[in-house]
């Protein structure tokens, strides 16, 4: 499949658009390593999107946004 790029574009937005998660920008960058140097692109540049499966993993929540508990506390407000 081919994507082309709107002005502003970056990489973890098209990943997770297109792909399904920002987790995937690697993957994405390993497809169009001729644009790997960009970091805001710029309106029509065609990128290469590679159909990947999605492990459920790619979804957790990263380590910084889980709750952590706290013994004796009260979640509740």
């Amino acid at each position: 499949m081919i994507y082309t790029t709107k002005q502003g574009d970056e990489w973890d937005q098209i990943a997770f658009d297109q792909l399904g998660s920002e987790h995937l920008v690697d993957r994405l960058i390993a497809a169009n390593p001729e644009h790997q140097e960009v970091v805001v692109f710029d309106a029509g540049i065609k990128l290469r999107i590679l159909q990947v499966e999605i492990s459920p993993q790619i979804f957790s929540p990263a380590p910084w946004r889980k709750v952590a508990s706290i013994p004796g506390a009260s979640h509740d407000s």
